[in-house]
């Protein structure tokens, strides 16, 4: 069987069209696959962090970012109390973050691609690999008219999301016993839809002032609403008892007076969906294939955000298949998983054994109310849990994230 393609790329959202656009730079032939036709929704808070905003300058798109909602850091409310945290300096990431609909950023970013040159293909799912001697060599795929063809090349990138299908196909599969987490959102009208902070509730209550599992977030979109939801961890106790819909509504009415939003009038159905995260999902590479975003579990379980996990992952598996076909070398691709080890494994581990800790209300319960009094401490925990530690200085933020990486390395790999 002769590829016809250098790369082929299952899944065309945040990862795929990454990947996609920096092996295009590279000047390889990539095909992308998306089973839906954009623009298409997906659950998310929409909120694109520093890291985030980075990847998305890089990839030649930010005078398109530009237009959408920025915002300037974090609102944190917890206990009758709020502080409005700036996102902290660094000599790499910007200090602003913005709010894009995931319709309109996926559908920006992966027509981005298509520009630099590479191939997508709407309305075409990937049924299955195709395997050759063992080796991955592309999908036997359905058209959008109903057509089945088979797609080949020499490599295959998996960036199916967080169910994986294709993934699961080829023998990936997820660390029972690490976190994972659930989340549910919908977007509410409001005056208050271009504020400068995002939001997130550490104290989530009903109507009746007994608290609940999980967390909420408010994401202003500037649009005229604000995308609100609630993410609940595998931790928690309880976790598969708790009915996320209720959550969502009893958050609503918990916001509704400050938010100035009609807690029974969303604008839309709400959507939600499982997320692995921390690297749950193994094995990130085979032979002729990577695993990239939210298909390899690259989510952070601090705060649960994957979509620049997603394109940093993406643009290190471009790199390395770049690097494989130029050289006409496959060995490079065994690199792969000690690189995504070396930038995310320690991280990814305490924020791990993090969410094994507030997955206990009661702890949840003080810590949120000791943080909340205090700016200094606040400010140390936004920058550890948005991955924003300065590589350039020491200050108290990277001492505290040091002493439990010390810590946590003793652990087992839990």
């Amino acid at each position: 069987m002769s590829p016809q393609h250098d790369v082929l790329i299952v899944g065309a959202g945040p990862a795929g069209s990454a990947a996609a656009y920096w092996l295009a730079q590279h000047g390889l032939d990539v095909v992308m696959l998306e089973k839906k036709e954009f623009p298409r929704e997906k659950t998310c808070g929409d909120g694109l962090t520093p890291r985030a905003v980075k990847q998305i300058h890089d990839m030649g798109l930010g005078d398109s970012l530009a237009k959408y909602h920025r915002y300037e850091g974090l609102r944190a409310t917890a206990h009758g109390r709020e502080l409005e945290l700036q996102w902290p300096s660094h000599p790499i990431y910007p200090q602003h973050g913005y709010v894009v609909r995931r319709s309109e950023l996926d559908t920006m970013v992966a027509y981005n691609a298509v520009k630099a040159g590479a191939t997508l293909l709407e309305g075409h799912e990937a049924n299955a690999p195709i395997l050759e001697r063992g080796f991955v060599r592309g999908a036997h795929v359905t058209a959008k008219d109903g057509t089945n063809k088979e797609i080949t090349a020499k490599y295959v990138v998996v960036a199916d999301g967080a169910n994986s299908r294709f993934g699961r196909a080829l023998g990936t599969f997820r660390t029972k016993e690490w976190p994972y987490g659930t989340a549910i959102r919908t977007y509410w009208e409001t005056p208050r839809h271009a504020d400068p902070w995002i939001e997130s509730a550490l104290d989530v209550k009903d109507r009746n002032g007994n608290p609940l599992p999980g967390y909420g977030w408010i994401f202003p979109v500037g649009d005229g609403t604000v995308n609100i939801g609630v993410g609940l961890l595998s931790t928690f106790r309880d976790f598969k008892t708790v009915n996320t819909t209720h959550l969502l509504t009893e958050y609503a009415h918990m916001i509704a007076d400050r938010w100035e939003i009609d807690p029974s009038a969303p604008t839309c159905k709400a959507t939600s969906g499982r997320i692995p995260m921390g690297g749950s999902v193994g094995p990130k590479s085979g032979p002729t294939y990577l695993v990239v975003g939210d298909a390899a579990g690259s989510v952070n379980p601090f705060n649960g955000e994957g979509i620049d996990y997603a394109y940093e992952t993406a643009r290190i598996a471009a790199d390395i298949l770049h690097q494989a076909i130029s050289a006409n070398d496959p060995a490079a691709l065994q690199r792969y998983q000690s690189m995504l080890d070396d930038e995310y494994g320690q991280y990814f581990k305490v924020a791990r054994l993090f969410a094994r800790i507030i997955g206990r209300p009661a702890i949840m319960r003080e810590l949120s109310r000791v943080g909340i009094q205090s700016r200094t401490l606040m400010e140390w925990v936004l920058r550890i849990m948005a991955n924003l530690l300065r590589p350039d200085e020491i200050g108290p933020a990277e001492a505290a994230y040091k002493a439990a990486a010390a810590i946590v390395r003793l652990a087992p790999n839990a």
